[in-house]
């Protein structure tokens, strides 16, 4: 072979080796960092025109589909959803535009059918990506996501539903809402201009305060403080010992305000007693002078406080329950007015106790927190979705319960679950009670401390068949209430739990 021919050849075999690495270094190893690319829009065009399965709720009901576009349009598809502001905070929308929220946008491989296992499970998917699609299930049920909207109205609030044996949301609703189907037109014109109108919207709709937002949640954390009582057995607090003096107002040596009980009624008695009655004085002393800092901080980040949950949907945000240092160092010289162990800033404490000062909590939150006590003590990871399918409908994913945390011994927790029944037969929290049902609850009325007064009505509670599993853990949070006098958790978020029972055991009770 001539000389100058072999170089020729050797030459070509050089460049075709070289362009053979370069390709295999951008499709494999530089594909991620491609696709992240802002400026990458050929990925968001090709993602946004493929085809995208459906999600459905566990009962079937389509609530995101994809049509046909019409002529007009500069995609093959235009993203539907059928149920309009219900699912909105949890299905969330896509838009070329706009961008993803919800589960459109956690999903997003699945719902396209790009993932490893929908891809071997249908493998002409490999050949033809025309064909390739997925679809998933979520766990909310239709018709307790419908009484949730119903129950709440058009009060600024929030309503979330859990199994607390798995972590299933079964309904999460906030209102108020907004209607996907705007945001998500293939019109980018119109779809910018709809999203303008939603962010000066009042109430930030586009907003879901069922896990984005925090509130005071007033009572209803007596019961984190309860459990740091039962956890803490060298402090000598029981279920029914010892008996807490009845009085009407606690004030803490360190202070000159006192704490007072919602109306001023007297109120004491055994740590049951104290639950059943909402008891802020006895709350406040023990949590400043008996538990300490510490104690209450640990409690509460076992049920989740400080901590971003690990749910399933974006953008969520941690509970607050203030650091240990906050309340200062221990007083250094006790005197006969100020007992030994006390901490500088225990007043506060005192408050932090019923829910008041820094504390602040999500609705998803307060429902992982009563779920943990249904659940003897466990508090399963929060999750939406059930199953995932390829383009042929068969299943290649169905999401297992999961603990999140351990936060109290079981014991401790059915002492909790049985003094929350009481409340719900005796206390405040009647409102929420159901005949034929196991139905135990925490109640609370969270004051702003603003001028004009405004509060935040919670209630907190589980149910479940008599002899059997409790199935059904709710928060429900109705925020900005007038006259906190008269606006109570019992009065205003009771029915609404209530409502969700109802619902949810029909048929069965």
């Amino acid at each position: 072979m001539d000389r100058s021919f072999r170089h020729v050849i050797f030459v070509l075999l050089g460049c075709f080796t070289l362009l053979f690495v370069q390709l295999n270094r951008v499709q494999i190893f530089e594909a991620a960092a491609l696709q992240d690319n802002g400026s990458n829009t050929r990925t968001i065009q090709r993602e946004f025109d493929q085809l995208r399965g459906e999600i459905r709720t566990r009962d079937g009901v389509v609530v995101a589909s994809s049509e046909p576009a019409g002529p007009d349009s500069p995609f093959q598809f235009q993203r539907l959803y059928p149920e309009g502001e219900l699912y909105a905070h949890s299905v969330g929308y896509v838009s070329f535009t706009v961008g993803a929220e919800g589960v459109e946008r956690t999903y997003n491989a699945e719902i396209l059918g790009d993932t490893p296992s929908q891809q071997l499970s249908d493998l002409t998917s490999l050949l033809d990506e025309d064909a390739r699609s997925g679809s998933i299930t979520l766990t909310l049920d239709h018709d307790l996501q419908r009484v949730a909207q119903e129950a709440l109205g058009e009060r600024v609030g929030s309503v979330v539903a859990m199994d607390p044996r798995t972590g299933a949301v079964l309904a999460l609703w906030s209102y108020p809402s907004f209607d996907p189907n705007l945001v998500a037109a293939n019109n980018s014109t119109e779809a910018n201009a709809a999203r303008a109108e939603l962010l000066e919207a009042p109430g930030n709709p586009l907003r879901a305060r069922s896990y984005r937002d925090t509130a005071f949640p007033g009572s209803t954390f007596k019961v984190i403080t309860a459990a740091a009582a039962l956890e803490t057995p060298d402090r000598g607090i029981t279920a029914t010992e010892p008996v807490f003096e009845t009085t009407t107002e606690y004030l803490h040596p360190l202070t000159t305000r006192p704490i007072t009980n919602f109306g001023g009624r007297p109120c004491g008695g055994n740590l049951t007693d104290l639950l059943v009655q909402s008891c802020n004085t006895s709350f406040a002393l023990i949590a400043a002078e008996i538990l300490g800092p510490a104690v209450m901080v640990n409690q509460a980040e076992a049920a989740g406080f400080n901590s971003v949950p690990p749910f399933d949907l974006p953008g969520g945000v941690a509970s607050v329950f203030p650091a240990a240092e906050t309340f200062g160092a221990r007083v250094a010289a006790p005197t006969p007015e100020v007992p030994a162990g006390v901490f500088e800033n225990s007043p506060l404490l005192a408050q932090a106790a019923i829910g008041q000062f820094d504390v602040q909590a999500t609705p998803l939150q307060m429902a992982l927190m009563i779920a943990g006590v249904a659940n003897d003590g466990i508090i399963p990871t929060p999750h939406i979705l059930a199953e995932v399918a390829d383009a042929n409908g068969r299943v290649v994913r169905r999401n297992e319960p999961d603990p999140w945390r351990m936060s109290m011994r079981e014991d401790n927790a059915r002492s909790l679950q049985q003094a929350l029944i009481t409340a719900a037969q005796e206390g405040g929290g009647n409102t929420a009670a159901v005949p034929g049902l196991v139905v135990g609850v925490k109640t609370g009325t969270a004051q702003h401390g603003t001028d004009p007064p405004l509060s935040n009505a919670w209630i907190v509670g589980f149910a479940g068949l008599p002899d059997e599993d409790i199935e059904l853990a709710v928060a429900v949070l109705v925020e900005d209430l007038p006259d906190p006098g008269d606006q109570t958790g019992g009065r205003i978020a009771g029915p609404i739990a209530r409502q969700l029972f109802e619902e949810y055991f029909s048929g069965r009770i």
